[in-house]
This record gives C-alpha cells, structure tokens and sequence, in this order.
C-alpha cells in the first residue's frame, strides 16, 4: 500500500491491519515511518497522553461487516488525518505524510454495518484481531446470509438485554385458497415496567371469514387457542383493535416485531383488511439500540445462526423442538405468535452463541467445534417426532403425542 498525494478524501474507515502494517512501510522516509509506527504502537493507541483521546484511557475504533459477512476492525479517516497532522505539527515529521491510496478508503456503502468498539489495552487489541480473524476463517466458503445472521444474533441479544421497547411476536392465519382471505391474527408481545417484564397475549378471529377453514395444505387448528379464550370481531373491531395494539406499542419506544419467516405476515400486516402503520419498517438493525421506529426480528434467522446456517429455514415446529419447546395445535395465529415469542426469548435471553449450542446440544457441538462442520447436524429424530425407522431396534427417544405436540410423559 503505497502513499498517495495529500488530496482530501470523503470520511471513511480504514482497515486497522492496513494501516498497521501497509501505511508506515510504503513511506519513503525513514524517521517518518518509525514517528507512525510509533503512535500507531499497540501500547500507544490506547495511553491517556495519545493525541486521539488525551486524558482517557482505550480508544474508539470500529467493527465493520462486508456482504460476506466478515468482520474488520477499522479506524477513521478521522482518526488517521488527524495523527499524520498532530505528528507534522509536533515536529515528528518533516512534512505532513501521505494519505494511504484512496482506494484503501472503505465508505459505509461498502459495508453493512459499522459499529464502534472502544478498545481498552494494547493486549486488548491484539486479542480482539485474533479472533475477528478466527470468526472469518469460520465464514470461509460459506454463504454470506450466514454472516448477517451471526451479527443479528448477537445485535438482538444486546437490544433484548437493554430491557427497553416493545418486542411483539405476531402470526397471522389466512384461508388456504385465497390468502386475501385473513381469517385470524395471534400476537405475544413483551415490554418493561420499572425493569420488570410484562406480557400481553391475545387471538383474534374475523367474525366475517369464520366459514373459511383450512385443512387441505395445512391442519388449521382456529378453534383451539391453548393461550386463553379466542376474540370473534367483526372486521371493523378487528382492524381497530389491531391498530389499539400498535398505537399503544409505539407510544412505549422501538417496536420490534418478532416473526417466524416474517415476508408473509408482513404483507398481511399491510394488507386492506389490516392496514397495520409497517411501511416504514425494516429488517435492518440499527448498531445501536434506537429509540423509536419499527424493525422485524425473524426467528428463523436467529436459529439459523445457532445451528450455522446462512440459506434455509426451518419450520416453527422443528425449531421449537430443537430449542426444547413442547407445542400444540400449531397453525392457530394465537399458538403460532406465543410459540414463536417462546422461541425468540430462549435465544435472545440466553448465553452467547457458542455457549448456547454447547448448553443445547453438547455433543453436536462438540463435534462442530472439533471439525469445523458446515453447521451444527442432527439426527432425523432429533427434528421430526414421527421418526420411526428404527423402531424396535433401539430404544426410542422420548415421543411426543401427535394429537397434542407434547412430550408423552404417560407410564407404559
């Protein structure tokens, strides 16, 4: 990376390995290089007397994330014009030194998230390369959904922490040969009152469409809501009581909509006989907890995180049983949303990813982490509880009852 003239260049980042490594040796002075390696040591960058931030201790850089999904530590362009300034105006260069090559700049519009990471120690920094580079090598061939959803697990799992907004877990049902056809909604949603957590649940029915039933794709289950008693609403009180829920959700700050393959439920949400104020929302997390807005949370991108795996989905059922989460009645929008809230808080509220797969499945994840496998495996009787190919040849995991979905606890 050779320098390149003093023009002034649009604010940015740069890599901190490039400019650790590349800016000082490309520079054709010798006492130059060693004032910039110096400021730049690892030692120097975090002191209380360094330029960046005199009388504090640790510095602010920046994590950024590529469309691969992997990770950099970056510095400022900032940061960087001002060092090479502060070493002129002290005498530690003869001239002001040259900017790294302009293509070297990384512009937010190269990356798809920035976040600031303040960084304590010189040990710390070091610490902190090494396992960016770790992470990376483990995203190497893989598909770059796999590294959005990585970041998203551990973005949700601070903003779940933080105990502030509204998080809504919403399923909404329509008839199975004319989905503009809504017959049902089911929502499950969480906020805080004085650091304490309460929960509201509900399912409402379209008094209009209750003739609309499904049973040819799916099993609709509308008339057995295991939460509490069903609401029947004609579609005025329906779309009112809809729009209630979100006035008073907004009023409460970030509204963060939790859904299992959301593309669906938000096109309902959009639609004539709901009308829902979700335009504005996005999938796109900001790096910091926001303090209004609206943003989806998809709980098939959070368990495909924990299991790595960047492309498919798996169905609430199945993820539910791999997160240990008995069901019943599925495809009632009431079971549905609660289900999917169940799902959602066991992994927002838990561990760290990697402790999260060793405390829910150690022996795939210890095999995982031995072999780098593509994505944490199971067996077909892990995933699907009408497994019986070996039946009568080894004993049986434990059974779930298919009328119910619950584990079967009933003596032989």
């Amino acid at each position: 990376m050779a320098p390149k003239s003093n023009n002034p260049v649009v604010t940015g980042y740069y890599r901190w390995t490039d400019i650790w490594f590349q800016w000082p040796s490309a520079l054709p002075n010798r006492d130059d290089e060693r004032a910039l390696k110096a400021i730049l040591a690892h030692d120097s960058i975090v002191h209380p007397d360094h330029p960046l931030h005199p009388g504090e201790e640790g510095i602010t850089m920046y994590m950024g994330t590529f469309p691969s999904g992997e990770s950099r530590l970056l510095m400022s362009s900032a940061q960087i014009d001002y060092c090479r300034y502060w070493l002129h105006a002290v005498g530690k260069t003869t001239q002001m030194i040259a900017l790294p090559y302009s293509d070297c700049l990384l512009t937010p519009s190269n990356l798809t998230s920035i976040s600031a990471k303040l960084v304590k120690t010189g040990w710390d920094l070091k610490n902190i390369v090494k396992k960016i580079e770790k992470s990376n090598k483990k995203l190497k061939g893989k598909t770059p959904g796999l590294g959005r959803r990585l970041q998203l697990f551990d973005l949700i799992r601070t903003f779940w922490a933080a105990k502030k907004g509204v998080w809504c877990a919403i399923d909404i049902e329509a008839w199975e040969k004319s989905h503009d056809v809504i017959t049902e909604l089911g929502y499950s949603f969480v906020h805080w009152e004085n650091g304490e957590e309460v929960a509201e649940y509900a399912h409402l029915i379209i008094e209009e469409h209750k003739m609309y039933t499904n049973s040819v794709y799916v099993q609709g289950n509308r008339d057995h809501y295991n939460f509490g008693k069903s609401e029947v609403l004609n579609k005025k009180n329906f779309k009112k009581r809809v729009h209630g829920l979100f006035d008073m959700m907004l009023e409460q700050g970030p509204v963060f909509l939790v859904f299992h393959d959301h593309g669906q439920d938000v096109k309902y949400l959009e639609s004539r006989d709901i009308e829902a104020p979700v335009r504005l929302g996005t999938h796109i997390l900001p790096d910091n907890l926001p303090e209004d807005g609206i943003f989806y949370v998809d709980t098939s991108d959070l368990f495909g995180a924990l299991v790595n795996n960047g492309e498919q989905k798996k169905s609430l059922s199945e993820c539910c049983r791999l997160l240990g989460i008995p069901t019943r009645f599925l495809h009632n929008a009431g079971n549905d949303a609660h289900y999917t809230m169940l799902a959602f808080k066991s992994m927002a509220s838990g561990a760290d990813l990697e402790a999260q797969r060793e405390q829910r499945w150690p022996k795939q994840a210890a095999k995982f982490a031995a072999t780098n496998d593509p994505e944490i495996e199971f067996h077909p009787w892990d995933e699907d509880s009408d497994y019986e190919d070996m039946e009568g040849l080894f004993p049986a995991p434990p059974a779930y009852d298919r009328a119910t979905g619950l584990l079967n606890t009933a003596e032989e």
